[in-house]
């Protein structure tokens, strides 16, 4: 293990930025280091949701680089991370490869994010390893909402048997560009806020990521992980899990997310019990693309209220 965390160090010291790669148990992952702009910065570790990578993440963590020291994973079969060996897709499966890569690089407790697919995948590793978590920050997190909204119901059927077949044959002689496009009005409150040059490389990503053979299954198969973690019930149900989060929470919703309606963000700040809320109205599911300034500026305010109230604590503690 020691071998392995001084290898991945390496990579990422003096500043190397890009992405590096750490083999945890069944295939590798990939990261994508942002150089921080001081010295002795905390951890933070983001996490995409489905059907991204860690560029998802470069907007926001450019604008934390004064704040953390952060890394995004490529969760395993997204982003440039291969699938798994053995196949393994689910909720639990991306949680241990997270919490896999957390150990192995020795970087916890982490300030920890989760977009999505993400969101859930944080959340269930932060109520079962509260150890390598010292913030929480939800933007979007795809937990259990019965009945979910209209126009999230074409992303749940990639769940079904046979789903990615089916979209294979759909999506045979379709313009990248239009592909990309329609995905860009499904996650994006206001596509028309992309940058030409984001939007390039969008184009470009999709394009290699469709040509990959694995794609559309993998897709299809952690959709088929998420949907079976919201049946779950009891101690592994996602929002009794919630309840159990010790973090400090910073839960970020968008007014015009398609994907995770903003009525459950009532019920994630009673589910978390150090939680605080910011509603962008503006914003659709992916918050930290579109609003990055806002959402890093509310981050630093928050880890200086986490700070206060650790002192006052600390200082009742000792006068006690």
């Amino acid at each position: 293990m020691s071998g392995l965390r001084e290898t991945f160090e390496a990579e990422t010291a003096a500043g190397s930025s890009g992405l590096h790669e750490l083999r945890v148990a069944g295939s590798p992952l990939f990261a994508e280091a942002q150089p921080p702009r001081r010295t002795e910065l905390p951890p933070a570790l983001f996490v995409h949701g489905l059907g991204g990578s860690t560029r998802n993440w470069e907007p926001l963590m450019a604008g934390l680089a004064d704040v953390v020291d952060g890394h995004a994973v490529d969760l395993p079969g997204f982003g440039q991370s291969p699938p798994p060996d053995d196949g393994d897709l689910s909720l639990d499966a991306h949680m241990r490869a997270v919490v896999d890569f957390i150990e192995l690089t020795g970087r916890g407790p982490v300030h920890l994010f989760g977009n999505s697919l993400g969101g859930a995948v944080t959340t269930r590793l932060a109520a079962l390893r509260p150890d390598l978590v010292r913030t929480l920050t939800l933007i979007s997190p795809a937990l259990p909402e019965l009945p979910p909204q209209k126009t999230a119901l074409p992303t749940a059927l990639l769940a079904m048997p046979g789903a990615a077949g089916l979209i294979r044959r759909a999506s045979r002689g379709r313009v990248v560009e239009h592909q990309t496009q329609a995905l860009l009005e499904l996650c994006y409150g206001d596509p028309g806020r992309i940058p030409p040059e984001r939007r390039a490389l969008m184009v470009t990503e999709y394009r290699r990521r469709a040509q990959l053979p694995y794609a559309l299954d993998v897709l299809s198969r952690s959709a088929r992980g998420i949907v079976r973690a919201y049946t779950e019930r009891g101690e592994q149900g996602l929002w009794r899990q919630a309840e159990r989060v010790t973090a400090p929470t910073l839960l970020v919703y968008g007014l015009r997310d398609k994907l995770v309606g903003y009525r459950m963000a009532r019920r994630a700040s009673l589910a978390f019990g150090d939680s605080r809320l910011l509603v962008l109205p503006q914003a659709g599911h992916v918050a930290m693309m579109e609003y990055p300034e806002l959402v890093a500026d509310r981050f630093a305010q928050f880890l200086t209220e986490v700070d206060t109230a650790r002192a006052v604590r600390d200082s009742v503690r000792v006068g006690g």
